[in-house]
C-alpha cells in the first residue's frame, strides 16, 4: 500500500457494469489496469465524499497497483454510520428465522466463490494459497452457518416468582457496530465478527484494512445480494482517518477491533470516553512449551503450526517464543531446521508454496530490523537462516524463516511482537522456571504445551496466562471455540455462542405485576 492518492469520479471504472461495484472477475495481478472499487454505503457503491483514491499494492510485486479503493474519511464514516442507524430498528426487529435464512443464502453463495476469493486473498494479502488463503475463505462459509445455527439462542430468561408476577430478560442487539479489520487475514477475521453481529440483530459498519482491503468488498458484495440496504456497510481508508471517525462517532454503539495492542489501547481509550461498548483483538508472543518426553517429528509438526510460518509470521497467535527443555533441546531443533529448511518461499498463488509475502515493504523492514537486533545479542546462535537460499525475492516482499537459539527471554526479539517469520529458541530446565518465563510477559493471547503426561500437560496449560492454550496440536481453532486474549492481548470474546451473546447484546430486565 502507497499513500498515493488520486481524484476519481463514479464514472472513472474498470468493472464490467461501468460502476463501483464489487464482483466477478476479481482482480489479477496480471491486469493492464487497476480495478477501481467503491465503498458500500446504504446499499449503495459510492467513492469517497473528496474523491480520493488509494492505491492498492499487492505484496506479489511493489510496483504493481492491483486496484484503487476510496479513500474514506469523517464524512464518509458518518455517511455509513447513519445508513446503518437507520437500517438497524427493521433489522433487529425480524423474526430470527429471517435474519438465519439471509446468512444461510450468504453462505450458499460464497461457497463455490471459494477458490475465486482464496485467490483473490493471495494477490491482495500475499497468503500463500494452499496453506492459508483456501483454508480462510473455507472458514469464512462455515461461519456464516454456524452463526446462522445461533440465531435462536439470542434469548432470555425467565424467573419463577410465583403466580402474581412475571420477570424475564431479553437479549437485545446493541446497535451499530463498527468492525475495524487487520490486513493480515482479513476474511478470516472479518468471519470471526460479522455473521455474529448480524444474526443477533446489529447492523454493520467494516472498516476494511488499507492493505488488504479487496476480500472484504468481495464478501460485502456477496452479503448486499441478500441483506436489507444499510444493515453491511463497508468503508475504506487509513486507520488514522475514517477508522478513528468510527471509534469517536457518536452513532457507532460497539467498536470490535482486530489489530495491534498500541493501536488498540488507543481505540479502547477514544471508545471509552463515551462509554461505548468494546472488544480488542489484540497482539502477542505466544509461548510454545516442549517437555522432553516429546522430542518427535510429529510433535515438529506441530510446533511447525505453531510458529505461524506458513502465514509468514504474520499472526496475532504465532508461538514465536519456543521453550525446549534442556534434555532435548538439541536434537529437537535439529528435527525443526530440517523441517524448516524444506518449507518453500514462492509465489502466493502456486500451489507448491508453503510461505507467500509479507504485506508491505514496511512490514519487511520491520521484520528485518528485529533479525538484526537480535543477531547484535551476545551468545545468539543462528540455528537456521533461510534468507541465502531464497530464490524469490524483488519486486515481491518475500522473507525466509528465522531461527534464533540461546535466546534470553528478556531481549527484544523475546517480549515483542515480531509479526513475521522469525522464531526464538529459549532453555528451560524447570517446570517452574518455563512457567514463569512463559507468564513474564505483557502478552497473553495464545499458548502451546507439548507433553505425553497429560497431567504435566495440563497443570502447564492452566498455570499459563493466556487466552487460548492448545495442547499436543499446534492448529486446530474451531468455529465455535471462543477466542480471546488476557492482559494486552486484549478484551472480549470472538467466534462463539458466548462471544456472540457477550459481545453483540445486551440484556433487558422486564418485571410484571399479574394482579
Amino acid at each position: 500500500m502507497t499513500d498515493t492518492t488520486s481524484a476519481t469520479t463514479a464514472n472513472q471504472t474498470t468493472t464490467r457494469d461501468g460502476s463501483l461495484a464489487a464482483g466477478l472477475p476479481y482482480p489479477t495481478a496480471e491486469d493492464a489496469q487497476p480495478r477501481d472499487y467503491g465503498m458500500l454505503v446504504g446499499g449503495q457503491w459510492v467513492a469517497a465524499a473528496a474523491g480520493e483514491t488509494i492505491d492498492v499494492i499487492t505484496p506479489l510485486d511493489r510496483f504493481r497497483v492491483l486496484a484503487r479503493t476510496p479513500r474514506g474519511r469523517a464524512e464518509d464514516a458518518d455517511r455509513a454510520v447513519r445508513a446503518a442507524r437507520e437500517a438497524f430498528p427493521g433489522w433487529a426487529a425480524l423474526p430470527f428465522t429471517q435474519r438465519q435464512r439471509a446468512l444461510l443464502r450468504i453462505a450458499d453463495d460464497l461457497e463455490p466463490l471459494v477458490e475465486d476469493l482464496a485467490r483473490l486473498t493471495a494477490v491482495d494479502t500475499g497468503n500463500a494459497i494452499r496453506t492459508q488463503a483456501r483454508p480462510e475463505a473455507q472458514l469464512l462459509v462455515t461461519a456464516f452457518r454456524f452463526f446462522a445455527g445461533l440465531a435462536g439462542e439470542v434469548k432470555g430468561v425467565s424467573l419463577p416468582t410465583g403466580d402474581e408476577a412475571l420477570s424475564y430478560t431479553r437479549r437485545l442487539p446493541l446497535g451499530v457496530v463498527a468492525g475495524i479489520l487487520p490486513w493480515n487475514s482479513p476474511l478470516m477475521i472479518a468471519a470471526f465478527k460479522l455473521p455474529a453481529a448480524l444474526v443477533s440483530g446489529n447492523t454493520v459498519v467494516l472498516k476494511a484494512a488499507e492493505d488488504a482491503p479487496l476480500t472484504i468488498l468481495e464478501l460485502a458484495e456477496v452479503c448486499q445480494r441478500h441483506l436489507p440496504d444499510g444493515v453491511l456497510n463497508v468503508v475504506t481508508g487509513y486507520g488514522r482517518e475514517v477508522g478513528e471517525a468510527l471509534v469517536v462517532h457518536e452513532g457507532v454503539d460497539k467498536v470490535s477491533f482486530t489489530g495491534s495492542t498500541a493501536t488498540g489501547s488507543g481505540v479502547a481509550s477514544r471508545a471509552g470516553e463515551r462509554l461505548a461498548h468494546v472488544s480488542l483483538e489484540l497482539g502477542g508472543k505466544s509461548p510454545c512449551i516442549v517437555f522432553p518426553d516429546s522430542d518427535t517429528d510429529a510433535v515438529v509438526e506441530q510446533v511447525l503450526l505453531a510458529t505461524r510460518f506458513a502465514r509468514q509470521g504474520q499472526s496475532c497467535t504465532s508461538g514465536s517464543r519456543l521453550f525446549l527443555h534442556e534434555d532435548i533441546h538439541d536434537s529437537f531443533l535439529e528435527r525443526l531446521v530440517a523441517r524448516v529448511s524444506q518449507l518453500r518461499v514462492g509465489d502466493p498463488r502456486d500451489e507448491g508454496s508453503d510461505i507467500g509475502c509479507i504485506i508491505n515493504e514496511r512490514q519487511w523492514q520491520r521484520v528485518q530490523g528485529y533479525i538484526e537486533d537480535g543477531l547484535a545479542q551476545e551468545g545468539v546462535q543462528v540455528a537456521y537462516d533461510g534468507r541465502p537460499a531464497l530464490t524469490v525475492g524483488e519486486p515481491g516482499f518475500y522473507h525466509a524463516p528465522m531461527i534464533l537459539t540461546q535466546v534470553s527471554n528478556d531481549w527484544r526479539i523475546a517480549r515483542e511482537e515480531i509479526f513475521g517469520p522469525v522464531l526464538s529458541v529459549i532453555r528451560w530446565r524447570e517446570e517452574e522456571e518455563v512457567v514463569a518465563m512463559a507468564n513474564d510477559s505483557h502478552y497473553g493471547l495464545a499458548a502451546f504445551v507439548f507433553s505425553r503426561d497429560v497431567g504435566a500437560a495440563l497443570r502447564t496449560a492452566h498455570r499459563v496466562e493466556s487466552g487460548w492454550v492448545q495442547v499436543n496440536q499446534g492448529g486446530g481453532q474451531q468455529v465455535g471455540q471462543s477466542y480471546g486474549g488476557m492482559k494486552a492481548s486484549g478484551q472480549g470474546r470472538e467466534f462463539s455462542l458466548e462471544g456472540m451473546l457477550e459481545g453483540f447484546t445486551q440484556i433487558q430486565q422486564v418485571n410484571v405485576r399479574l394482579v
